[in-house]
């Protein structure tokens, strides 16, 4: 698997979650929860799996995307406080829906920005074969990633 075909992949699926949440109800707290959950594990597992073996690889082959990979850590740094927050959050908490929301706007920012600026350059860069190397490893290590969002590396940072 192409690495940043997984990665795209990733960023379907957590969209396909963030249309559910805005199509659910205002009194469904239920639904809300159960689906910012599904989003708390995907997306603490995707910035995980990016910034040990992607972000690496993509400075070391495209030095010159340096700057792109040091803003993406400070992004996912955001986007893993507001998770750990979501986590311990109750669904019927006022503030709940408002903080999906603006989790959300910073998710898809950051992948706009990935796919549309960032991604092609590393593609050039990588080549085929490296990126199945590297996409087949983040395969492997999305098992071991951890299910505490402030336990991704940028989170502490």
């Amino acid at each position: 698997m192409d690495g940043i075909v997984l990665l795209k992949e990733d960023h379907r699926t957590v969209e396909k979650l963030f249309k559910q949440f805005e199509k659910a109800g205002d009194d469904a707290h239920a639904e809300k929860r159960k689906i910012a959950d599904q989003v708390i594990e995907e997306l603490t597992t995707h910035t995980w799996i990016e910034e040990k073996i992607f972000y690496p690889a993509a400075r070391e082959a495209a030095p010159d995307t340096k700057d792109h990979v040091l803003e993406s850590i400070e992004e996912h740094h955001v986007v893993l406080w507001m998770l750990s927050e979501l986590k311990d959050l109750d669904a019927a908490d006022e503030r709940f829906d408002a903080k999906m929301s603006v989790l959300m706007e910073n998710v898809r920012h950051h992948v706009e920005e990935e796919e549309k600026e960032w991604f092609p350059d590393v593609r050039k860069a990588m080549g085929r074969n490296r990126l199945t190397e590297i996409g087949e490893q983040m395969e492997k290590a999305k098992k071991k990633a951890p299910s505490e969002p402030l336990a991704v590396p940028s989170a502490k940072h």
